[in-house]
């Protein structure tokens, strides 16, 4: 297996496997939009973030995790936030999600960032197994809440 940031080369490739994400979540923004927030990472990833690919041995697509950066007020530092991590499903149990978390923490060393912070759904419990592994701290202090924004 082989971890790369993503480059404008990839997004072909890329966009499947963030479909595929989606519709695991079941949310259907379109492809555009999609390769529109990798563009923007590919023009600014000192501001913005970045986005890992993992390849099998065969050169094949596996799995992507997204980080963006920015602030925390708390620990009054720079984190990592891992939006996005997903694996293929005929990949899963084979350590790419382990790979991509920890590339992800050496991107985030390279970016002087002090911690990677990510979430998962209640209902992912698979996920939340390989979080739990690799000894990430769960956090249950929180409760999430979101807003739309309408256009003016």
């Amino acid at each position: 297996m082989r971890i790369t940031v993503v480059g404008p080369a990839d997004l072909p490739e890329l966009l499947p496997l963030v479909r595929a994400y989606c519709d695991f979540y079941q949310v259907a923004p379109s492809d555009r939009a999609l390769l529109e927030l990798s563009q923007a990472l590919l023009a600014d990833p000192q501001r913005e973030g970045l986005q890992l690919l993992a390849r099998d041995d065969a050169g094949r697509v596996i799995g992507f995790a997204t980080l963006y950066w920015t602030w925390q007020t708390l620990i009054a530092a720079r984190v990592g936030v891992m939006n996005d991590l997903f694996v293929a499903a005929e990949a899963r149990g084979t350590g790419v999600a382990d790979a991509l978390i920890a590339a992800g923490l050496e991107r985030c060393r390279e970016h002087d960032v002090t911690q990677l912070v990510w979430q998962t759904a209640r209902d992912n419990r698979r996920a939340q197994a390989v979080y739990e592994r690799i000894g990430a701290t769960r956090e249950d202090r929180w409760i999430d809440y979101w807003l739309s924004v309408d256009p003016f």
